[in-house]
């Protein structure tokens, strides 16, 4: 595919541009310079796995977004964030932090990135890309679908494992609960490997163990599979266990607009904001822009927080939220003709730093903003990398919401490079012997 020539890979970890493609400097309206002074630990830092309430702990916000003022700051706010507070006023708000951009990405990933800019492109139409994997592809992106992939190829977790709440939580205030146990293998991330993995069309992304523990009815459902890095021939390998049926089974592969249990209120493709196969949407790339976005959130994946606590009618409890202004990359994604989904239009805004979705927004068929979704992103020690935390879906339609990737009460937070996974482990085989 015909692409413009990039920036040179030579300006990557320079004066002007992090190892990332971000620019280093700040902004006098309130973006941070980079200073990449953090990696694997900060001062103070209390736990060496686990929860830590993170270095801004004791920060106070600058100011807090209402409906009342958000015309003083509309031109660094989402669509969403403003339907947000249109919709439910005294549900919503954003607290406004201090900008910072301390923490660094290691060196072998920094290495992988600058090898592949310049030389990795896409090819099979787009639905597959020629790259080392462990890093972006493209850290100067020439249009949106390469700006797609670099959401779908930053590095992260090797191995990770946890047990999270779901809770749909209604305008009335009743919930619906799912609880689910993960484990997740990224060959890529493997800080052992001597030089990185590419992208040959067998290659797997990733691998996953789902089980089920709510809803009741579900229990004891496991889904295990892969997920591919060429989606040309699909998007996931996946097999599950029923306890019912006391036998293991291969898994139909479900639409990427498939609504997610408990309450359907996400797509398939929603998960992390975007995931799976681009193949649906035309991506154009809009540039760069400062809004103010979840940022260095630690303090919403805290043990001592509950339920009760954080999860109230309209929206996520904001004292437990922190944004930031930060530049980010805004993509919009048009669905193509002839292409079935439920989402006419999306954008996504992703942090020029991490590469990850920080805030989307689903458009109905009829052109009408249904959905706004958005990522608590916390920095983990363990991955030396910025890590899901609690990720919020809203229904602006009927005022309800989902928040997934709740740890606050399940006594088993987020594992990070601690369980040496194989492959062998998420195959139809392992899920048979295991029952």
């Amino acid at each position: 595919m015909a692409r413009a020539e990039p920036p040179a890979a030579a300006l990557l970890d320079g004066p002007q541009y992090t190892c990332m493609g971000a620019e280093r400097a700040g902004s006098a309206d309130g973006v941070a310079t980079y200073t990449g002074k953090y990696l694997g630990s900060w001062p103070g830092m209390a736990a060496d796995g686990g929860y830590d309430p993170g270095p801004y702990a004791a920060e106070k916000p600058l100011f807090v977004i209402t409906a009342q003022n958000a015309a003083q700051y509309a031109a660094k706010l989402t669509d969403g964030q403003k339907a947000l507070l249109q919709r439910d006023p005294q549900a919503f708000r954003m607290p406004v932090y201090p900008s910072h951009r301390d923490f660094r990405t290691p060196d072998r990933v920094c290495a992988i990135v600058k090898d592949n800019a310049g030389k990795a492109r896409l090819r099979g139409d787009g639905l597959a890309t020629v790259q080392a994997l462990g890093g972006i592809p493209f850290p100067f992106p020439q249009n949106g679908l390469e700006a797609i992939y670099n959401t779908q190829r930053r590095a992260g977790e090797w191995t990770g494992s946890v047990l999270y709440d779901t809770a749909d939580v209604y305008p009335g205030g009743s919930i619906a609960w799912g609880r689910t146990r993960l484990k997740i293998l990224v060959p890529s991330n493997d800080p052992r490997l001597q030089s990185p993995l590419h992208t040959p069309p067998e290659t797997i992304a990733a691998y996953f163990y789902y089980e089920t523990l709510l809803p009741q009815r579900d229990k004891g459902v496991i889904s295990v599979g892969n997920v591919v890095a060429d989606f040309r021939d699909g998007q996931i390998n996946a097999w599950a266990y029923n306890p019912g049926l006391r036998r293991a089974r291969e898994v139909m592969e479900v639409g990427s607009d498939y609504e997610v249990p408990p309450g359907g209120m996400h797509t398939v493709d929603d998960e992390s904001l975007f995931n799976g196969t681009p193949q649906h949407y035309s991506w154009k790339l809009l540039g760069r822009k400062a809004l103010y976005v979840p940022y260095n959130n630690f303090r919403i994946n805290d043990p001592g927080v509950k339920y009760s606590e954080l999860l109230r009618p309209g929206s996520i409890n904001p004292d437990y939220q922190r944004y930031e202004l930060h530049r980010v990359w805004v993509v919009e994604g048009d669905l193509k003709p002839g292409e079935r989904h439920v989402y006419s239009r999306r954008m996504l805004y992703i942090d020029e730093d991490t590469w990850a979705p920080l805030w989307s927004e689903g458009y109905d068929l009829r052109g009408l903003l249904w959905r706004t979704s958005f990522a608590d992103y916390f920095y983990s020690p363990a991955s030396q990398a910025f890590e899901r935390g609690v990720i919020v879906y809203h229904d602006l339609s009927s005022g309800a919401y989902e928040a997934q990737y709740l740890v606050n009460e399940t006594r088993q937070w987020w594992r990070f490079n601690v369980d040496a996974y194989t492959p062998n482990m998420f195959g139809q085989s392992a899920l048979a012997n295991g029952h």
